[in-house]
C-alpha cells in the first residue's frame, strides 16, 4: 500500500512560530503525542520521533524560515502498516536541501544524515507554497537480530570488564 495514499489511524497537526522556541515545541508535542498513543516517553520509539523532528523542525525555523510564516509540524500514526510518519512543512520551496556539509568539522549539514540513519524511509515534497519534509519510523523493531544490511547502525555491546 502506497503510504501517501494510506488512511492514519491518529493524527496530530499543529502550526508552529518559525522561531527556535517553536522548534524546541515541536519536539515536545511529538514526546506528548506519542505518549498518549501509548508510546511512553522513554520508548525507543519516542526518543526517535523527538531527534527526528529536532532535525526536521531546526531546518525549517533555520533555513525554511519565511517572516511572518509558521511551520507546520503533522504526525501520523499508520497503525495497519505498523508506521509513523513524521512531516514538517515550511514556506521555503526554492531552498535545496544540504545532505551533509562541504566541510566534515563544520557545525551544520549533518542533520539529514541523521534522520537517514533514524528513518525507515524520507524525502521531500513540494507544495504550492513551500516544501514537506518527512520522515517515517517503524513502530516496531525488526524480527531479525541481524543489523546486516540493515539501514540503521548496529548496537554496540559492551565489552566484558575483568
Amino acid at each position: 500500500m502506497n503510504a501517501e495514499n494510506s488512511t492514519p489511524t491518529a493524527e496530530l497537526v499543529q502550526r508552529l512560530s518559525a522561531t527556535p522556541r517553536g522548534a524546541r515545541l515541536a519536539r515536545h508535542l511529538t514526546a506528548q503525542q506519542l505518549h498518549d498513543w501509548g508510546f511512553p516517553h522513554d520508548s525507543d520509539l519516542n526518543d526517535t520521533a523527538r531527534h527526528v523532528v529536532a532535525e526536521l523542525a531546526a531546518n525549517a525555523v533555520t533555513h525554511g524560515r519565511v517572516p511572518g510564516r509558521d511551520f507546520e509540524l503533522r504526525l501520523l500514526l499508520r497503525l495497519p502498516e505498523d508506521t509513523l510518519r513524521i512531516e514538517v512543512s515550511d514556506a521555503r520551496g526554492d531552498r535545496q536541501l544540504r545532505f551533509a556539509a562541504a566541510d566534515v568539522d563544520g557545525d551544520g549539514g549533518r542533520g539529514l544524515i541523521l534522520v537517514t540513519l533514524l528513518a525507515t524511509t524520507w524525502g521531500v515534497t513540494q507544495r504550492t507554497v513551500g516544501k514537506t519534509v518527512w520522515a517515517e519510523l517503524a513502530l516496531k523493531e525488526p524480527k531479525s537480530t541481524s543489523c546486516a544490511g540493515s539501514r540503521r547502525p548496529c548496537p554496540r555491546t559492551p565489552a566484558p570488564v575483568d
